[in-house]
């Protein structure tokens, strides 16, 4: 990406190339199978995305009154309507994004289960609850809380429009937080359909809050979000982006939530259901094109079942077709770019003397990628080292499951994992350095709205979902009230030696033996 804050990054969960508009103009989105304009947006300068915060900060206040079973109520209301208007969304995901209108509903499914969760959980998780003050404190009540940060900034990837920046909006939302959100420019009229269902439900119910709102454009739009003072900004994007997210935000001090890009593995042990794992690796790396951040990009196999499950494996991806018919099992890259960096990975593994089993460099037929299944693939090349955010699959023979974990941890990354193994599954994923692993399934644990999803080193930090998910949008309040006074006063001048010889003997029969 060339522009501080643009919505994500090439090879990671969405954005484009594009840089910086000028202010007041606009810009199209475009169906990628076709090239045909789908809608027209503005690019939103500095002194817009100011005011949308300053109209959402004033909307939070009354957002937060609601308290949690006010909120609840109405995030129900939007969790119906966004049933009912599924098919509509899912038309405009499809045009902006190419994907099967299939695949488009599935990630609309998720999304309002997440909705529903955060929603159903947020007073349990994030209600004031008392804490035990300890004895040494036992003449203080203790109690904590999770008020939200005011207004939440939103910066959203193409890939996965809707389940993706939903996991920070619901359960920011949820917490009692307003939203500003910044789709990315390839995917505008998405996140324009999404805040137009929740206003219709805020509506219907007689207000008329600012409390979900939308901006527009490109890099300068999202780096103008990182400075505009939002109480948190969550993004979802490249590393390299993210990099720039939180420098732009650290101008404010404005703490981040920074989910990027993987490269993540599939291990196959020599007890594992092989036509199971080759079904998972296939969809795990083609379904969206492969342009899924916990996609499964690199497979390690047991050299005993290393024959075996390539066969299958090699079977199942010639039956998959990638195309803009409504019968095609994916569609395009939705950002053009991503071809070529397809394309250059491919070579240079080809070069290397990776096989390719299925495909190869004709495989990649702007705009689309049919599949390729790569196997021998030295570990130094591109696509083993970086994300490659395609349908490309690298399988290399391991010894064992030792090697296996080892050539699994062996990248930046650490975002998803998956293990397919007979008896060893939980045992092997508890040595894979990552956010989430699913074991003898494939991104599961994505659709699973009490688990936290996040990543680790170039992965970025924070979590969505769960009760960690709802926390992120929130600040920890600690409050102690005195109860009666202290027995012993040593938080005070007036203390004597006497009172601190008291608390000494106290402390080493307490914790000295």
């Amino acid at each position: 990406m060339t522009q501080t804050g643009t919505s994500a990054g090439p090879g990671a969960t969405g954005g484009s190339d594009a840089t910086g508009g000028t202010p007041g103009a606009e810009f199209n989105s475009l169906d990628p199978r076709t090239g045909e304009v789908v809608g027209t947006y503005p690019v939103h300068d500095a002194a817009q995305v100011n005011a949308a915060v300053a109209r959402a900060a004033a909307a939070a206040h009354w957002w937060a009154g609601l308290g949690f079973a006010g909120r609840r109520t109405l995030l129900g209301a939007w969790r119906k309507m966004l049933v009912e208007r599924i098919d509509r969304i899912a038309e405009v995901v499809t045009a902006e994004t190419g994907k099967p209108a299939d695949d488009a509903r599935l990630e609309l499914v998720l999304a309002v289960d997440h909705l529903a969760w955060a929603a159903r959980h947020a007073q349990g998780v994030l209600g004031r609850r008392k804490v035990s003050a300890g004895l040494l404190m036992s003449n203080q009540s203790a109690t904590l809380s999770y008020p939200p940060f005011g207004v939440v900034g939103v910066i959203g990837p193409w890939n996965y429009p809707v389940f993706t920046p939903m996991g920070s909006i619901a359960y920011a939302l949820a917490a009692g937080n307003a939203v500003v959100f910044k789709p990315s420019e390839l995917t505008p009229g998405v996140g324009h359909a999404l805040a137009e269902t929740f206003v219709d439900v805020l509506a219907a119910a007689g207000y008329d809050q600012p409390v979900l709102q939308v901006v527009t454009g490109f890099g300068d739009t999202g780096a103008a979000l990182c400075r505009s003072g939002v109480g948190k900004l969550a993004f979802t994007g490249s590393t390299a982006t993210g990099k720039r997210v939180m420098a732009a935000c650290a101008e404010n001090l404005t703490p981040v939530l920074i989910e990027c890009g993987g490269k993540d593995p599939l291990i196959v042990d020599a007890d594992a259901d092989l036509d199971a794992a080759a079904d998972a690796a296939v969809w795990g790396g083609m379904s969206n094109a492969g342009q899924t951040c916990v996609g499964v990009e690199r497979v390690y196999v047991v050299e005993p079942v290393a024959d075996e499950f390539l066969r299958r494996v090699v079977a199942k991806a010639h039956a998959v077709r990638s195309g803009g018919e409504p019968t095609d099992d994916f569609g395009p890259m939705t950002m053009p770019a991503q071809l070529d960096v397809v394309a250059r990975q491919l070579r240079d593994a080809l070069d290397k003397g990776a096989r390719a089993l299925v495909g190869g460099t004709a495989s990649v037929r702007p705009p689309y990628i049919d599949p390729v299944v790569l196997t021998d693939v030295p570990e130094d090349s591109t696509a083993i080292t970086q994300e490659t955010f395609g349908p490309l699959l690298t399988v290399n023979r391991v010894a064992d499951t030792e090697e296996a974990i080892t050539r699994a941890n062996a990248t930046a990354y650490g975002l998803g994992a998956s293990v397919f193994a007979g008896k060893r599954g939980e045992e092997i994923a508890a040595r894979l350095r990552c956010g989430m692993v699913a074991v003898n399934g494939v991104i599961t644990f994505a659709g699973v709205p009490a688990l936290p999803f996040g990543g680790v080193g170039d992965s970025g930090f924070g979590r969505i979902h769960g009760e960690d998910g709802l926390r992120e949008f929130t600040r920890a309040q600690a409050v102690t009230r005195q109860r009666f006074a202290p027995p012993l006063a040593v938080m005070t001048f007036s203390r004597g030696a006497r009172t601190m010889s008291r608390m000494m003997r106290l402390v080493r029969a307490l914790y000295g033996r």
